[in-house]
């Protein structure tokens, strides 16, 4: 993973206007992601193919669930300026209106679903500088799936932000069944997911 640092005054005025110009110009190889995390413009390789997989996996599972007018992407930004971030979050889950026309992103408010997956590089951006940003735009549900959390997978669903801070609502070793809830209502079994 690469990075360049700005010096932001967290999604505020000129600084910010210049942070998303950087990002938007940034020329990276095809299938790596570019994203803001706290003010530090990343860019990181393509995903591994069990990454993939399990995107894949949830995906499909969320599809059976999500009402018609919602969609779910995975290479969608999401703005997060009160964080200084701009994240491609593995899946975000959005009604299809706000996810339309010109553009490459949506504010992170209007998510109704965000999910990273770790991988071995940005581990940390996913489970710390990624969460306090979602959960302080207000993102109802933001599910982390950790295949990389101290040796043993992990599913965590959290919930009811509050500040820059979630709620545990749900947390298994993969493997286990996590309940989404509404307006997702399902079980979903970890045990699909590959580990590593």
């Amino acid at each position: 993973m690469s990075a360049l640092t700005v010096d932001p005054a967290p999604g505020q005025g000129q600084e910010w206007d210049d942070l998303v110009r950087i990002w938007e110009e940034t020329d990276a190889p095809e299938g790596c992601k570019v994203e803001i995390i706290e003010g530090i413009v990343t860019v990181s390789p393509p995903p591994s193919k069990d990454h993939n997989t399990t995107a894949e996996l949830l995906q499909r599972k969320l599809y059976a669930v999500i009402p018609e007018d919602w969609g779910i992407y995975q290479t969608l930004g999401v703005s997060v300026p009160g964080r200084a971030g701009i994240y491609i979050p593995d899946l975000v889950v959005v009604p299809r209106a706000i996810a339309s026309g010109p553009g490459n992103r949506v504010p992170a408010e209007e998510a109704r679903l965000v999910v990273e997956i770790t991988s071995r590089a940005n581990a940390n951006h996913d489970r710390i500088g990624k969460a306090h940003g979602y959960a302080k735009a207000g993102v109802p549900l933001f599910l982390l799936l950790d295949p990389w959390q101290s040796g043993r997978p992990t599913a965590t669903l959290y919930g009811e932000p509050s500040g820059s801070t979630y709620r545990v609502l749900d947390s298994v070793e993969y493997g286990g069944t996590l309940k989404l809830p509404e307006p997702f209502g399902t079980d979903l079994d970890t045990g699909i997911f590959p580990a590593g």
